[in-house]
């Protein structure tokens, strides 16, 4: 273009990923596949392939950014470029945890949000990020300080007293390279987002990068000849040190497609309309339906990834969205959430936020409900979304969403591994039965502290295809069952523990019909 000719900051990839030494910490902007510099992450792996360069890199970041198999930041798991990893979610990364988990990397997880408000924190040279989230979880130093693995240093955060009150303090660190992605450029540099599903925290590590006497490099799809609007600048051009125009197929939306304009356009017919693929009535769909009671008109909410996706669709059909608000915890507001490879995305949303903003949003309970998946639940009623067996998640945003909604359901089967049900007229049937149970003596890994959300006075419940559970003092009280099901075999047999049982009613029935 023609524009290439006055924009002195344009370079390849190759050239661009040259300029990361050894040991400099690296942070990285997208959220799974959206606003991910997919082309930087790719070339930093035939430059470390090709040369053995850059090695003992610590990487940054707040959400996963993945496909869980070769992209994002898979494309950094080779020993000797990495020695440090400080992560919100791992479970997209696989070659990461498996790195984590055989202590050949120092490994954190801290909450998503921390992370990218901790940028924020970096960049103004204040000594970190002090906030409530993540007491009494893994996260909290009283436990395992966010460590994954024991070869992971003590003292990234700490615990404090403010006023009486107990604090984490994450503790800042110098960032030396930001590594982030926009729509476009414009002859200045300025970076501008109009295409893209979600802004995340690109603001924070440019800044971050800067303020610490380093570099920036930029992913873009376009050059564009006119200056950019500044009220639609998000990266200003003064922080931008070298600008790459990706390669094809290296600049999707998200892992999952290419290009989506209802990510990025607004709606102007029924939001109810946005329901496209109608739920199977069975395990999905009826905790989806039950779940979806919780929600009432008014609510602003968040929607996690999985099951939890069910509830936007059940909330369509039943023609719920013009009443509720959804929210992502990537900044979109409003419009209808998508899920998969898309996640983080939403489509026809109302307004799309910075990722750290979203957050400071949630964490000072401006969610009157969430809706959260649950990998382990235990007799106290905590939950484990994070790390099991072998096997590392990271909790994202789950730490900050769940500490701090009002009302709080964990959706999750009794069982799995197997399991199949049937929906006759009204009624559930169990046609397999899963293999594993999911409610356990004591869950491995404390992402979610009970007693937090008890001394908090929060509503918490949890929604299983055959059974509710309500959070209580002296643990997990059940209140429901689904018609057809019988209580001894088919709920109390499939768990480790008793829990309290005093006043059970049915499930609505019409979570059980087609």
């Amino acid at each position: 273009m023609s524009s290439h000719a006055r924009q002195p900051k344009l370079t390849t990839a190759d050239e661009a990923v040259a300029l990361i030494e050894e040991g400099q910490t690296v942070a990285f902007s997208g959220f799974v596949g959206a606003a991910h510099p997919e082309g930087l992450s790719s070339a930093i792996e035939r430059r470390f392939l090709a040369t053995g360069k850059p090695r003992d890199l610590t990487i940054v970041y707040g959400a996963g950014q993945g496909d869980g198999k070769t992209r994002g930041l898979n494309h950094l798991a080779h020993l000797g470029l990495l020695r440090r990893v400080i992560g919100g979610h791992w479970g997209l990364c696989p070659s990461l945890g498996r790195m984590a988990i055989n202590d050949e990397i120092e490994a954190y997880n801290f909450p998503q949000g921390v992370i990218c408000q901790l940028l924020r924190d970096i960049a103004a040279g204040r000594p970190g990020t002090i906030t409530h989230v993540g007491l009494d979880t893994f996260i909290d130093p009283a436990r395992d300080g966010g460590r994954l693995n024991r070869i992971t240093p003590p003292g990234a955060v700490e615990r404090i007293e403010l006023d009486g009150r107990p604090w984490l303090w994450f503790k800042a660190f110098p960032i030396h390279v930001g590594l982030i992605r926009a729509t476009a450029a414009d002859p200045r540099g300025n970076l501008t987002m109009d295409r893209e599903a979600v802004i995340g925290e690109v603001l924070p590590i440019a800044q971050a990068a800067k303020n610490h006497g380093g570099i920036v490099i930029a992913q873009v799809e376009e050059i564009r000849n006119e200056p950019a609007d500044p009220h639609l600048v998000r990266v200003p051009g003064v922080l931008v040190d070298r600008i790459v125009v990706a390669s094809e197929g290296e600049h999707d939306q998200t892992f999952a497609e290419a290009d989506n304009p209802a990510y990025y356009e607004p709606f102007r017919g029924d939001v109810s309309q946005l329901v496209h693929d109608r739920l199977s009535p069975e395990v999905r769909r009826i905790i989806g339906s039950r779940a979806c009671d919780e929600l009432h008109a008014g609510d602003v909410a968040n929607l996690g990834i999985g099951l939890p996706e069910a509830v936007a669709k059940v909330a369509a059909e039943r023609g719920l969205l013009d009443e509720v608000t959804l929210t992502v915890e990537s900044g979109p507001i409003g419009g209808m959430p998508v899920g998969g490879l898309s996640f983080g995305a939403s489509q026809h949303p109302d307004a799309i936020v910075d990722q750290p903003s979203q957050f400071d949003w949630y964490d000072g309970g401006g969610l009157d409900f969430s809706a959260l998946g649950a990998a382990q639940v235990d007799e106290r009623g905590n939950v484990n979304v994070s790390k099991f067996g072998t096997r590392l998640s990271g909790v994202g945003g789950f730490v900050n969403i769940s500490q701090n909604s009002r009302r709080l359901v964990f959706c999750t089967p009794l069982t799995v591994d197997g399991l199949e049900v049937a929906c006759d007229d009204g009624r559930l049937r169990i046609v397999q039965e899963g293999l594993m149970p999911k409610f356990i003596r004591q869950v491995e890994h404390l992402s979610f502290g009970a007693d937090f959300a008890r001394r908090l006075g929060r509503e918490v419940l949890y929604v299983t295809e055959r059974a509710v559970f309500r959070l209580i003092d002296e643990g997990l009280d059940l209140i429901e069952i689904a018609p057809g099901i019988d209580l001894e075999r088919d709920v109390l047999a499939r768990m480790e523990f008793r829990p309290l049982i005093r006043n059970v009613r049915p499930m609505d029935s019409r979570h059980f019909r087609h």
